[in-house]
């Protein structure tokens, strides 16, 4: 007859408990899957189904910790942050499309057009969700979401599950990593604002030479349709661009944990 101990029950559970502790941190945060759309029981299961895919070929664990102590508590809250911390730098590039999206709305007069999105928890400009809806495409396309298991599963050769405190080297990177969201994004923006700057010193120039002119009758249409147009054709060029950006956001994530250790 098969006799379980309760030892044995309890390394089972450690086993299972700590990866699954580190990939649900990183289903929660990072994007497409820790979207506020996705149900919660739904995350759990696709965390669960990553958790068991994952364990034939997960390194064994340097040090037997009993989950139902304090070093155990201790180390799920570690992993847990740990994998928030992975989410996040992917988080960090889909960012970048709300600041570009709010940048071209505010030159181009749609700085009204907002509405309360879900996701973000806040009024949202209808061009930035747009691009975010483009990104998250591109990044499906791109097979960016099974990258990410990847990079989850080599997560645990790069930094093993230990009771070792992380090093604070690799919150400094994530939290210089950052201000990628303000560069990338104007960076991004850069097409669309200066076709607006050159437009709108035209329209400058025409009501200084004809001031019987009414410049918010006129501008307004012409910077819309200027807009539309310059961004309609910078659209065919964010794929490549896109691309390097989640490049980056991979390595990141790589030298994040790398620096956690």
């Amino acid at each position: 007859m098969l006799s379980v101990t309760s030892a044995q029950l309890d390394a089972w559970l450690a086993l299972l408990a700590y990866p699954l502790a580190r990939i649900l941190g990183l289903v929660g945060a990072a994007p497409v899957f820790g979207n506020n759309a996705v149900p919660r029981r739904l995350k759990l299961v696709v965390g669960l189904a990553i958790a068991i895919g994952l364990l034939p070929v997960l390194p064994p664990p340097a040090q037997n910790v009993p989950l139902g102590s304090w070093s155990g508590l201790l180390m799920l809250f570690q992993q847990t942050v740990t994998g928030i911390a992975m989410g996040l730098t992917l988080r960090v590039i889909f960012a970048t499309l709300d600041v570009m999206g709010e940048i071209i709305s505010l030159q181009m007069g749609l700085s009204f057009a907002t509405f309360f999105d879900p996701v973000a928890g806040g009024q949202t400009a209808v061009i930035g969700e747009f691009l975010m809806l483009i990104a998250t495409l591109i990044f499906l396309s791109l097979n960016g979401h099974l990258l990410m298991v990847d990079a989850l599963a080599r997560s645990f050769e790069w930094l093993p599950i230990t009771e070792t405190q992380p090093h604070k080297g690799g919150w400094l990177m994530l939290a210089r990593f950052g201000s990628t969201i303000f560069a990338a994004g104007l960076l991004m923006a850069l097409p669309v604002v200066t076709a607006l700057l050159i437009t709108n010193i035209a329209l400058g120039i025409l009501t200084r030479a004809a001031p019987q002119l009414n410049l918010f009758a006129i501008g307004f249409p012409i910077t819309l349709t200027v807009g539309f147009g310059v961004l309609l054709l910078a659209l065919g060029h964010l794929a490549p661009v896109l691309q390097g950006f989640y490049d980056l956001g991979f390595q990141t994530m790589a030298n994040l944990v790398r620096a956690l250790r």
